[in-house]
């Protein structure tokens, strides 16, 4: 059987998502749990778009062990001069440059002649090998290129010392029929073929990512790039965790596998939805609330009688548990940890002891406390910024004939400030008033409320993105009040505004 490499680029072309800026910090868990989910490549960013890029690929590149850790590279001696310095201290390591090769691109905006452009791509590798023996090269919108010029670069390419060639569909033009009859012309017909991997990349503008992919897969694919819940560029990227389970339901007709540890799936979605605060839709496959979900009086007697009934799979092999784990304010310190290392968390006492804490005032308010609010608290946690400045009390009065008042009390590292304020709504006031307190007003950008679980008794999950000047970042909070949970939110976004963690600049890449 077949194995499929599956190349992540969630924390480069994924991080393209608009809105979505995450720090360095945000990132390397990220990167984290995709070692632990077992992807073959984590392309890390795209080093020379920043400061913050450069270091967030770096850490990537000393702190994560498993996967190669690329970077994006485009035909520049700057840009892949700093990306062979970001992964520099890989075990793996991986440059991925890039030129675009559609005649649209060439003429309107590379203003290159095709000869040229091979030229540059021919530069690029050969100067890329110097620092690494792993070269990816791309095809930028190889989706409408001619397939006799993409033969011809890529045969280039790979005499130059390419040891992956990838085909984008970058601007999600594809139709799986078309895409798979291209990518096998060109795999058949490039001088070299047989020596290399053969990578697509499928951005999902017509709804096809996933099916484009699987299609060149069947057509001689030996990598295929995609990112958690297929956040990306506009529409997005093909859905991991879609590609990686239909080549495991189906892989009697694909012939194929990958070497993803499935049961990893759900965790990775909810870190990535989270960090990012892109909401996974209900009904999404695989990671969706509703994915696993019966309602039909019709579908539940069937699921119950036999489970094959009515799924194709279960949701423990995606790692969504089916039993319900129930805590509460009477469970230990040794049952918490327990139910946290059966999610596969890790905790060490240092950890344990502000997470026990948490359990415990929210079990205190909760009847009972699920996986999902577990697993919500733990991520919480382990991404929250340092607490320069601590919520420590918080009173609202509101109503209907009422003007909202907040009063809160707010650690700072000079002082306990107690400060007041009126607002439109109980959450404005809260945050007028903690503005107060810390002397900071910064622009509020967005502001996203969920349930973590269904019920009125479900966590509240708040994410808030704040602007000042050219800094963004985003701060979130849980708690069983969503006027508390916006409030941890908005301080968390705070910290992080005074711990310097920025936006980076987007650049175009494929």
């Amino acid at each position: 059987m077949r194995r499929i490499k599956i190349f992540d680029t969630t924390l480069r072309d994924g991080e393209q998502s608009p809105g979505v800026a995450l720090s360095p910090d945000e990132k390397v868990a990220i990167a984290k749990q995709l070692a632990r989910l077992g992807v073959d490549v984590i392309e890390a960013g795209f080093p020379i778009a920043s400061p913050g890029d450069f270091a967030a690929v770096r850490r990537i590149a000393e702190e994560v062990e498993g996967p190669t850790i690329a970077a994006l590279a485009r035909t520049a001696r700057a840009d892949i001069e700093r990306a062979a310095e970001a992964i520099e201290p890989a075990a793996r390591r991986r440059i991925h440059t890039f030129i675009a090769t559609s005649p649209v691109h060439m003429e309107k905006k590379l203003r290159m002649s095709p000869d040229e452009v091979v030229e540059k791509a021919v530069w690029a590798v050969k100067f890329a090998r110097g620092f690494v023996d792993d070269v990816e090269f791309s095809a930028e919108d190889a989706g409408r290129s001619d397939p006799d010029f993409l033969v011809r670069i890529f045969g280039e390419a790979i005499a130059a010392g390419a040891t992956t060639i990838n085909i984008p569909d970058t601007v999600g033009y594809q139709v799986p029929w078309k895409f798979a009859e291209l990518v096998g012309y060109v795999i058949e017909n490039t001088p070299g073929a047989e020596g290399v991997d053969w990578s697509v990349h499928t951005h999902d503008d017509l709804g096809m990512a996933v099916v484009n992919s699987l299609a060149a897969v069947r057509a001689g694919a030996t990598q295929v790039e995609c990112t958690v819940n297929g956040i990306g560029e506009r529409a997005g990227n093909a859905s991991l965790e879609e590609v990686v389970m239909a080549l495991y339901t189906r892989r009697d007709f694909f012939e194929a596998e990958t070497g993803v540890n499935t049961r990893e799936l759900y965790r990775a979605s909810q870190l990535v939805s989270r960090l990012t605060g892109m909401v996974v839709p209900p009904n999404k496959a695989i990671v969706g609330r509703n994915a696993f979900a019966h309602e039909s009086g019709i579908h539940q007697d069937g699921v119950l009688k036999a489970r094959e009934t009515y799924e194709i799979m279960n949701a423990e092999i995606v790692g969504r548990e089916a039993a319900v784990m129930v805590l509460g304010k009477h469970s230990g310190r040794h049952a918490f940890k327990k139910a946290l290392a059966e999610l596969g968390y890790e905790i060490g006492d240092e950890e344990l002891k502000p997470l026990f804490a948490r359990f415990k005032e929210i079990a205190d308010r909760k009847k009972q406390v699920t996986t999902e609010d577990l697993i919500a608290l733990v991520e919480d946690e382990r991404t929250r910024a340092p607490e320069m400045f601590k919520l420590l009390d918080l009173q609202v009065h509101s109503g209907l004939a009422l003007t909202p008042v907040a009063t809160v009390k707010v650690k700072t590292p000079d002082d306990e400030v107690t400060e007041a304020a009126t607002g439109d709504g109980p959450v404005d006031a809260v945050y007028k008033a903690i503005s107060r307190a810390v002397g900071l007003s910064p622009t509020l950008e967005r502001y996203r409320i969920e349930a973590t679980t269904g019920g009125t008794e479900a966590l509240g999950e708040v994410m808030v993105r704040l602007r000042q000047g050219s800094v963004v970042v985003t701060g979130r909070g849980i708690a069983p009040d969503i006027v508390e949970s916006s409030a941890r939110a908005y301080l968390d976004a705070l910290n992080k505004l005074v711990s310097g963690v920025g936006a980076r600049e987007a650049i175009e890449a494929p």
